[in-house]
């Protein structure tokens, strides 16, 4: 075998449809277009979305909503996760290596979810209230 010689397989490849080459092929005439109108003209038809010049769906509705193109770069750690992680001191990199945010994140806050009773500094990283008060009371500090 040499690679001049190789060959695709019986029936894997199918020959391309050949439009508009007679009655015999099956597809001669109007080549499967049917008859008249826009879709039949080559180079005629319109943009998606586009309704004969009636206002399309798209600009009949409201705009609505806004995504925050910053979101991407924050990220939300729970009490539970920090328990879990088991470090005295938490920053940026030890949650990062830790798993429990992507690498894009640069900035990071702490929620109340769940329960907090090892003793954890946070160092570069935001807290809520509550989140704040149950880190406070197990023995640990946040420093932003």
């Amino acid at each position: 075998m040499q690679l001049n010689n190789i060959k695709p397989a019986d029936g894997s490849q199918k020959d391309r449809r050949r439009v508009g080459r007679g009655i015999g092929s099956g597809l001669g005439k109007t080549a499967g277009r049917g008859h008249k109108g826009q879709k039949s003209r080559a180079g005629g038809y319109h943009k998606v979305g586009f309704e004969g010049g009636q206002m399309p769906l798209q600009r009949r509705l409201p705009k609505r909503g806004f995504k925050s193109q910053s979101l991407k770069y924050n990220a939300e750690v729970t009490l539970a996760d920090l328990q879990k992680l088991g470090m005295d001191e938490v920053d940026l990199l030890t949650l990062k290596q830790g798993g429990l945010i992507g690498d894009m994140i640069k900035v990071v806050k702490v929620v109340k979810t769940g329960e907090l009773s090892a003793k954890v500094v946070l160092k570069g990283i935001g807290a809520t209230a509550g989140a704040k008060a149950a880190i406070v009371a197990a023995g640990g500090s946040v420093s932003e």
